[in-house]
């Protein structure tokens, strides 16, 4: 049995540190022990009898007394499995950071608009916009499905709203004509190239573009398929292969030209091209459209560092983009800023809106048009061109002083 400071026995795995908090643990069915500290003894004794039921039981305890925390692990590990990593570490790392020292231990029951608010109030001063949204995403999700699985009877954010503004969609990079032609130029002599022009000829994310794979090129129908992903996870230091964003990123799309003959290159050059020995690891992934393993050997992948022999890295286009920029003599910019420089150009060479949206793989068409495509200063001055070489007076329409009638009279 444990004590508190005072020597009185408080229950079994429970016990009060010398810093006055209070410690709970216990031993997982697995054997892992488990411990947390609480500031008072209610807490501690709350938490681990939830923790513990819900251990033996594989299910959450779905009573008054259940944790936020509680909720959010049972949430994580078993409702949003099928999310993309990237969205899971997302919500992981807003609630981590953000959510948990202000909720996590409170009962879920208990939580109000206004502890969910002063989550996003606490954000303010050292976050941006996009990050307090990301956060509020991230919670309202978390307590939309606690709702809808009966753990709570009312959705806590009913009427919360985050204030800080968000960056505007116009205040995305966009290469302008010029500027595209310029940084292709200079890009052509760096290892990198290849990746550069080929996200500018499909639009693909830099994700699907280093996880491209050769059985997925159709060289007869000149088309390429999306179906999996490929990053680098610094923190545990392997590659990690995934399926697309979303279900509506799967998708086949047609090659320009110019990618399809990119192929042809870089198929010709494999020949004679480094590779690393460890292009032998295959790794597997569970394909979100099927259900079922899916498996990537490195080997097969379609772009290659030529210095190195290995896909390169994500983050590492982008520094590698910073030096091109300032060769080019261009504004800086990221490896996202291709693909918003692939729909700009898509609509301004006539491409229909429903068109775009199903290449670049959005569910939603205002996903394409709020934040992939841009007004650029080239397509406004093309538009007023169009405009002004309309000649109205030849199709029966006078560019005379304009005229209007008052009480039957023409006036000028």
């Amino acid at each position: 049995m444990g004590k508190d400071l005072r020597g009185r026995e408080i229950g079994k795995g429970l016990s009060q540190r010398k810093d006055k908090k209070y410690s709970a643990r216990y031993v997982s069915i697995s054997g892992k022990r488990i411990e947390k500290y609480f500031d008072t003894l209610p807490e501690a004794r709350n938490w681990l009898a939830d923790a513990k039921y819900e251990d033996s039981h594989g299910t959450v305890g779905l009573t008054s007394t259940a944790t936020v925390d509680t909720w959010f692990e049972y949430w994580y590990n078993n409702i949003i499995v099928d999310l993309s990593p990237n969205t899971r570490r997302n919500y992981k790392e807003r609630y981590e950071r953000n959510v948990q020292p202000i909720i996590g231990r409170m009962c879920i029951s208990d939580v109000k608009p206004m502890h969910c608010k002063k989550v996003l109030n606490d954000m303010l001063d050292d976050y941006a916009g996009s990050t307090i949204r990301q956060t509020y995403i991230a919670m309202g999700t978390m307590f939309r499905s606690a709702v809808m699985n009966d753990v709570i009877s009312k959705h806590p954010m009913d009427g919360v709203r985050y204030t800080k503004p968000v960056r505007a969609a116009s205040d995305h990079r966009v290469l302008s004509i010029e500027e595209q032609q310029r940084f292709l130029e200079t890009a052509k002599n760096s290892h990198n190239y290849y990746q550069y022009a080929f996200i500018l000829e499909t639009g693909l994310r830099t994700g699907e573009m280093i996880g491209l794979t050769w059985d997925a090129i159709d060289w007869d129908n000149h088309t390429l398929t999306v179906n999996k992903t490929l990053e680098f996870r610094h923190k545990q230091k392997v590659w990690r292969a995934g399926p697309p964003k979303s279900s509506t990123s799967y998708r086949t799309i047609p090659l320009t030209n110019r990618a399809y003959n990119m192929l042809l290159e870089l198929k010709e050059k494999r020949k004679n091209q480094k590779l690393s020995e460890e292009l032998s690891q295959t790794l597997v992934f569970t394909d979100r459209k099927t259900g079922q393993t899916s498996s990537l050997t490195l080997s097969d992948l379609v772009f290659i560092n030529f210095r190195t022999g290995m896909p390169a890295k994500n983050s590492s286009y982008d520094t590698h983009l910073y030096k091109l920029c300032e060769t080019a003599n261009i504004p800086p910019f990221c490896m996202h800023t291709l693909r918003h420089t692939y729909a700009t150009r898509a609509i301004e060479s006539g491409m229909q809106p429903k068109v775009l949206q199903k290449l670049l793989g959005h569910a939603s068409i205002q996903t394409t048009m709020d934040t992939y495509v841009h007004v650029t200063d080239d397509s406004m001055t093309k538009a007023i061109k169009q405009f002004e070489s309309v000649d109205l007076a030849a199709n029966g329409s006078a560019l005379n002083t304009p005229v209007f009638r008052q009480n039957g009279v023409e006036m000028a």
